[in-house]
C-alpha cells in the first residue's frame, strides 16, 4: 500500500478510526510513517501525538486499546481509514466516541422505526395510536397479528403483484418489530443469533 507521508510538511496524515463491527467513527488521529509501522507490528493503533511530540499508542495509559482489523488508503494516498475492535471507550472523556455518541450498531431507518415503536408504547394514547393499542391488547394479540401478516406475505408471494407482496412484507416486518419489543428484544438481538450461525 502506497501512502504519501510527504504530502504535509510535518509528515503527518489523518487516520480515521472506525469500529469494524458497528461501522461508527470513533475518533480521528494523525500518523507519521513510524506510527503506521508500529501499528502494523503491534496490531494496536499508534498515532503521532502533536501535543506530546511523540508516538502514542491509544490505550497505553487507560488500557482502552484499539485492536487493528484493517487499514485502507484513500484515492489520494494521504488519508487512512482504520477499522478496529475497541477495547473499552475510545474518547479520553470516557465516551464511546469522540463525538460523545454510543458505539452501538445502527440499522438506519429500522433503528429509527424501533425508536418510534418504543416511544408510542411508552407515551402514546392507545385510543389514538395503533402501536399503543396493540401493546395494550397484549402479547397474544401482537403475536396473532404477526401470524396474520406472515400468511398474507405467503399468499402474495404466490401471485404476480410485486406491490402487494412488498406491502404485506412491510406489514410483517413492522408487526415483527412490535413483537420483538413486546418480548423485550430488538432487531440487533436477532442479528446476533444470525452472526453466531454464520459459517
Amino acid at each position: 500500500m502506497k501512502i504519501d507521508f510527504s504530502k504535509n510538511s510535518d509528515g503527518l496524515i489523518p487516520a480515521i478510526i472506525q469500529d469494524s463491527e458497528t461501522k461508527n467513527v470513533l475518533m480521528l488521529g494523525y500518523m507519521n510513517e513510524e506510527a503506521y509501522q508500529k501499528t502494523l507490528e503491534t496490531q494496536k493503533v499508534t498515532f503521532f501525538s502533536r501535543t506530546k511530540k511523540r508516538l502514542w499508542t491509544k490505550g497505553e495509559e487507560s488500557g482502552n486499546f484499539l485492536h487493528l482489523k484493517s487499514i485502507k488508503n484513500d484515492c489520494d494516498n494521504d488519508t487512512l481509514l482504520i477499522q478496529v475492535q475497541p477495547e473499552g471507550p475510545t474518547c479520553h472523556t470516557g465516551a464511546d466516541t469522540c463525538w460523545q455518541e454510543d458505539n452501538k450498531t445502527n440499522y438506519g431507518f429500522i433503528s429509527d422505526l424501533e425508536d418510534t415503536i418504543k416511544s408510542r408504547r411508552e407515551n402514546a394514547d392507545s385510543e389514538k395510536s395503533y402501536v399503543a393499542s396493540l401493546f395494550k391488547l397484549g402479547i397474544n394479540k401482537i403475536a396473532q397479528k404477526v401470524g396474520e401478516e406472515a400468511i398474507e406475505v405467503v399468499i402474495e408471494a404466490k401471485d404476480d403483484n410485486d406491490d402487494l407482496f412488498l406491502s404485506e412484507s412491510a406489514d410483517l416486518l413492522f408487526h415483527y418489530l412490535i413483537l420483538l419489543q413486546a418480548k423485550g428484544f430488538q432487531i440487533e438481538d436477532v442479528v446476533e443469533v444470525l452472526k453466531k450461525r454464520q459459517k
